[in-house]
């Protein structure tokens, strides 16, 4: 009998520890469109995701010791198998950085996971990402060259950015715990130090199921949310932001924070499809991020850098060195029904962010609120938006 309680007593603690944080759906936001088994880009066969989450420290900042409030993300097309596969990107505001795109435009294959970090960690990210692939044998020629896709958006009103925490073992870290099914939101990997439309935002994933004549495609989405003013926080149609225009704004007491304009901060979003489309049709996907974005309160501000990548895991012979390939393509006059999931997908993933993201306290006592979920479900019934 002991021993049957105390099992049961660690399983209670194991499922305690191990919960997924509420989500958006969980707490009565409505949102159009079918989701895949976990509602993530992990739905999509074969994606797998890591992170590193790094945070430490409170207080005054003090450069090179924090408080640190960053990580780093890792997004696997086809897991840790090296198998490139058809991609293109696209930017509705280009104040931010992802590396190796111009190569992606050219070639049209993704050749390496994808990366997001924090403005200042690009570098290292990279490099790491390089040495890895020496590591792991990830290209088995002798010789072979490569250009890492790593994104980011700024983090350095609530981290130590000019401290460079993030080192070659957080790289590491979060492409050795790439993983499929459900995967963790809010506060963490690179979305950790990350601040979005008045509230504390950060990384959120979403994904869709459509149904295109006989067969059935998944639309997964993964973002790192940290853009937008408050005032245009719109969440099912209803402007949330105006009604909880004085609730819980950020505290921001030391520079660089009086230098914020509202609005100011970047967007990555990474999709992911299985459905079997060419370089010039992911082009177009990514174009409908934006509207997604839109929805939710984006703007694409000036000191906004909004960045989108998305690629598909068909064709899985695409990608040849010296041989002819033979590949599926959808046509075009059947591919509304993969923009209408993007943009339903990137909506909701931006909210799972911020639903999920927790009250953070950075540098300097600058502080950022997690979204409250009970007004924002008030708002909602006011408007007759309640699930």
């Amino acid at each position: 009998m002991k021993t049957s309680i105390l099992i049961s007593l660690l399983l209670l603690i194991y499922a305690s520890i191990n919960a997924q944080k509420p989500r958006a759906r969980d707490i009565g936001i409505p949102f159009d469109g079918n989701t895949g088994k976990f509602n993530a880009i992990t739905d999509v066969h074969g994606v797998t995701v890591g992170y590193s989450t790094i945070i430490s420290g409170q207080g005054k900042n003090v450069l090179g010791k924090g408080p640190v409030r960053t990580g780093v993300t890792a997004i696997l097309p086809r897991g840790k198998t090296n198998n490139p596969v058809y991609a293109n990107w696209y930017t509705l505001n280009g104040n931010g950085e992802m590396t190796g795109t111009t190569w992606i435009t050219e070639s049209g294959f993704l050749e390496t996971p994808i990366m997001i970090t924090n403005t200042n960690s690009v570098g290292v990210v990279r490099d790491a990402v390089l040495k890895w692939f020496v590591e792991k044998h990830w290209y088995k020629e002798n010789f072979w060259y490569t250009y890492p896709v790593v994104a980011e958006t700024y983090d350095g009103f609530l981290n130590d950015i000019y401290g460079f925490h993030v080192k070659e073992s957080n790289a590491y870290e979060a492409l050795e715990s790439a993983k499929t099914g459900a995967i963790q939101e809010g506060n963490v990997g690179g979305g950790t130090g990350m601040m979005c439309l008045g509230f504390k935002g950060g990384t959120g994933t979403s994904s869709r199921i459509v149904k295109i004549k006989d067969s059935t495609y998944t639309v997964g989405v993964l973002v790192q949310s940290n853009f937008g003013a408050k005032k245009n926080l719109t969440i099912a149609g209803v402007p949330v932001g105006v009604e909880l225009k004085d609730t819980l704004n950020y505290e921001l007491k030391a520079p660089p924070l009086h230098y914020k304009q509202a609005g100011d901060g970047s967007i990555i979003v990474v999709v992911a499809t299985d459905a079997p489309l060419l370089p010039h049709q992911l082009k177009r996907i990514a174009a409908r991020v934006p509207i997604g974005v839109g929805k939710v309160g984006g703007r694409g501000e000036n000191g906004s850098g909004d960045i989108f990548i998305a690629f598909s895991t068909a064709n899985s012979s695409a990608f040849q060195r010296t041989n002819f390939a033979k590949v599926d393509q959808l046509p075009n006059d059947l591919i509304n029904p993969l923009f209408e999931a993007t943009v339903q997908a990137v909506e909701e993933a931006i909210i799972n962010a911020m639903v999920a993201a927790e009250t953070i306290e950075g540098i300097n006592g600058n502080k950022a609120y997690a979204l409250p979920h009970k007004a924002v479900m008030n708002v909602l019934k006011k408007y007759n938006r309640a699930k």
